[in-house]
């Protein structure tokens, strides 16, 4: 490969790991680690550089497996409850768990079933075979035997049974070695000052803890800036005592991405830019025998490229199998599109609805480090697939066991911020209980519910010809007839976010019109969307004449945020949006925000937390605190 070249290709993952493999043998790079030798008590962990024999049986004698007493079984036969038999005190012999079983004896009778007589004398109501309660020499492990095959990555009861079987070290493989390399002008360091540009070192520490979670050793080394010569040099040096050295940023094909061509130049690039997303610019390639990886900056792209390719070389050098997550398979609660090409792994969370795992998409993002927070799962969407469609069954890689995504509440639907809070509060009162909340506006989570994708739809849709909210939709959407209940969250105050001080004067929506304002929508089916509509349909204005009427953000932060950033003049949102950011707030209209459920799920223990939630003082006085909210009709049954 050229110094200079970009992209060598979009390689698929599979045949990327495959030359990959070969650059690094072609490069001298090692196959294994070394073997070391380390007391048994400090191998967890650790995969064994050799097989584990047994140099001694357990247990190493026969032993009592209970209390009670020695006996010989013969003397026992006949032994019933209307003729019990009467041991000689010097036909038995009192023994504990454990003890090695004395000469002469073959069995022991628990403790509760002799009566010891005024004599000194056992007497036994029934007859015991050979070997009763006893534990045979070599019954768990005999000397001798393969206890542990090399490659076998140790747990605590692997080096329990290796020091039973006389281990006191034993071969294992080294922890690898991996060094970061961080890069760019605009990082700083986690806990450094900030100015506008400037981005926080967050993928060092990720990276770093990814590591020592796979069972490998870190050096996190300062800041290198966009100068190639000073990230050779910082390369080479941390290639002299690495096993993987992974270079934060600079892999794509921008102005300052140094890493291919400092790669091809110090060493060799076997691969710049994978067919996967996201991490689609990642490169693999080799330095002074020591693999390398270009891993890309946007920190769910770094976080995956990990995963996908880090993960599978230190589990190589260890000569261990790869670490596996369990699957399973759920469907889908909205239409997943993808690029065809490109392994796109998609972020879920994960919830049972009537005996069914759902998996809900997650903000795709490369930079949405919160869509890996928040995710239950995986899902991979392979490069020859257009995506899935509502209600497909998909297979999803757990990140959380089925029994906490059981305790998780789906709600899909409206963003309100009360519903974070409720997820937070719902948490402290117990660890094991989720709520997750998927932002697809009203229309969407009402449909997510009628095809039974949802425990809860949050809901504030206003039909202009009634004035109604939700409740005609509902109808509409689920028959007059369904078996549905409308459970009143909170009334928040909407309006028009503005920058502070509200520059422009705006007075209303009828101002939204002029020509030199830049609006921000929100998407298709929400219920503020909704209003907005009402309210130019209202005032006689025509959509078309709001400038940036078609551009869309999916919950009242992203709203907010972009008129915080300047990148908008006015977007519609709650108050409590507007605080969060500091922005100024011109009122439009209070209204309902509803929680639609079927009526079966009311009286569901999974659902009972919330309800009492909803009850409680304290979180209310906290939602009315967020600003714009009122509990006045908190949890009245409105259907």
């Amino acid at each position: 490969m050229s110094a200079e070249s970009p992209f060598v290709s979009d390689v698929p993952a599979a045949d990327a790991l495959a030359v990959w493999r070969e650059a690094r043998a072609a490069a001298g790079c090692p196959a294994r680690v070394e073997a070391v030798r380390v007391p048994v008590g400090a191998a967890v962990g650790r995969v064994t550089a050799e097989p584990v024999w047994a140099s001694r049986s357990s247990p190493a004698f026969d032993s009592a497996a209970m209390d009670g007493i020695a006996v010989r079984a013969a003397d026992t036969v006949g032994a019933a409850e209307t003729s019990p038999v009467l041991l000689a005190a010097g036909d038995f012999e009192v023994v504990d768990t454990g003890d090695p079983l004395p000469d002469g004896y073959d069995a022991v009778v628990m403790r509760e079933h002799v009566h010891h007589t005024a004599e000194d004398r056992a007497e036994l109501r029934a007859a015991v075979p050979p070997y009763q309660h006893v534990r045979s020499i070599g019954e768990d492990i005999s000397a001798g035997e393969l206890l542990l095959p090399e490659g076998h990555r140790l747990r605590p009861v692997d080096v329990a049974a290796c020091a039973a079987a006389g281990a006191a070290e034993l071969g294992v493989r080294r922890a690898p070695r991996v060094v970061i390399v961080p890069t760019g002008d605009e990082i700083r360091p986690i806990g450094a000052d900030l100015a506008p540009g400037d981005i926080l070192d967050t993928n060092s520490m990720m990276l770093a803890a990814q590591a020592r979670e796979a069972g490998c050793e870190t050096r996190v080394t300062e800041i290198v800036p966009d100068d190639p010569e000073a990230i050779t040099a910082v390369l080479r040096e941390a290639t002299r005592d690495a096993d993987l050295v992974l270079l934060i940023a600079g892999s794509s094909a921008g102005r300052d991405d140094y890493t291919a061509r400092v790669v091809a130049a110090a060493g060799v690039v076997a691969v710049h830019g994978v067919a996967v997303r996201p991490g689609h610019p990642v490169v693999l390639g080799a330095v002074a025998a020591t693999p390398v990886i270009g891993v890309p900056g946007y920190p769910v792209s770094a976080a995956l490229t990990f995963d996908i390719f880090a993960a599978p070389l230190l589990a190589e050098l260890e000569g261990a199998a790869p670490r596996e997550r369990p699957s399973a398979i759920a469907r889908l609660a909205r239409k997943l599109p993808s690029t065809i090409g490109m392994d796109d792994w998609v972020r879920v969370r994960l919830g049972r609805v009537h005996d069914q795992l759902v998996a809900t998409p997650l903000p795709r993002g490369a930079g949405v480090l919160t869509s890996l927070v928040r995710a239950d799962g995986l899902l991979v969407v392979p490069s020859g697939v257009e995506g899935h469609h509502a209600g497909e069954q998909v297979r999803v890689e757990l990140l959380r066991g089925l029994s906490e995504i059981g305790r998780t509440i789906v709600a899909i639907g409206s963003h309100d911020l009360v519903l974070d809070l409720a997820a937070s509060a719902l948490r402290a009162v117990d660890p094991l209980i989720t709520l997750a909340s998927s932002n697809v506006g009203s229309l969407g989570g009402l449909v997510a519910l009628r095809d039974g994708l949802c425990h809860i739809a949050g809901s504030h849709l206003l039909d202009p010809s009634t004035g109604e909210y939700t409740l005609p939709y509902v109808d509409k959407l689920l028959g007059p007839a369904a078996d549905v209940a409308v459970v009143r969250l909170v009334h928040r105050d909407q309006g028009l976010i503005v920058a502070p001080g509200n520059p422009l004067g705006l007075t209303g929506v009828k101002d939204l019109t002029r020509p030199d304002l830049r609006y921000v929508n929100r998407q298709r089916g929400a219920g503020t969307r909704a209003l907005l509509d009402h309210e130019l349909a209202r005032l006689g204005i025509d959509a078309s004449a709001v400038p940036g009427y078609s551009r869309e953000e999916h919950t009242h932060l992203a709203v907010a945020a972009a008129v915080a950033a300047g990148r908008a003049d006015a977007g519609m949102g709650i108050l409590a949006a507007a605080r969060a950011f500091g922005l100024d707030f011109i009122p439009v209209a209070q209204e309902p925000y509803d929680l639609v459920l079927r009526n079966s799920e009311l009286s569901e223990e999974l659902l009972a937390p919330l309800w009492t939630l909803l009850e409680r003082p304290d979180f209310r006085a906290s939602v009315e605190a967020l600003g714009g909210y009122s509990c006045a009709e908190t949890g009245r049954r409105v259907r």
